[in-house]
């Protein structure tokens, strides 16, 4: 696993996941993508994980560059996690709204959120009403089915890239 901070370049063309949501804006709260890039190691997780955050886990310093790296991210993402912990006022996730918003429709997002999280109700009607699923209550089932999603919509990918007639002898080869 690769873990791409938006202080480093934006790796592209690999299989990746993006941890969407919330960033927290204290220097004391600790980073819920700690959790997550750990839980994805767990899995054995052979691809990128795109991490909007310094490497050194510090705030961000330019916000142009850090919605340009994230834009960037998103269009290159294979999945687009979102995990929206909202806790009012430190974990607001305002601009996770908006994210969410606009790449609902892409057919990249799996979408969770623990329970006791604040003011989340139409997200969770926009992702029932779009996908006919479910929001993730916790953080290790929503990475888990995000591997899985990850690696079919990647080698989906993958399989249109290559030729009709190699995707045949490919398809022979395996039975």
């Amino acid at each position: 696993m690769i873990i791409n901070y938006s202080d480093q370049e934006v790796i592209k063309g690999e299989k990746s996941i993006f941890l969407a949501g919330p960033t927290p804006r204290g220097e004391n709260i600790i980073s819920w993508r700690t959790d997550a890039c750990e839980i994805l190691k767990q899995f054995d997780f052979d691809g990128v994980v795109y991490v909007p955050e310094y490497s050194t886990w510090k705030p961000k310093e330019d916000y142009v560059d850090q919605a340009m790296w994230e834009r960037i991210a998103l269009i290159n993402a294979t999945v687009i996690l979102f995990w929206i912990p909202r806790k009012l006022p430190d974990m607001a996730a305002f601009t996770t709204n908006v994210e969410f918003g606009y790449w609902l429709h892409s057919g990249k997002v799996i979408y969770g959120r623990p329970n006791d999280a604040s003011k989340i109700k139409y997200l969770d009607w926009l992702y029932r009403l779009d996908y006919d699923k479910n929001p993730y209550e916790t953080l290790q089932s929503l990475l888990e089915a995000s591997v899985e999603l990850t690696n079919n919509l990647y080698n989906e990918q993958v399989s249109e890239i290559l030729p009709l007639e190699e995707r045949k002898i490919i398809k022979k080869l395996r039975k």
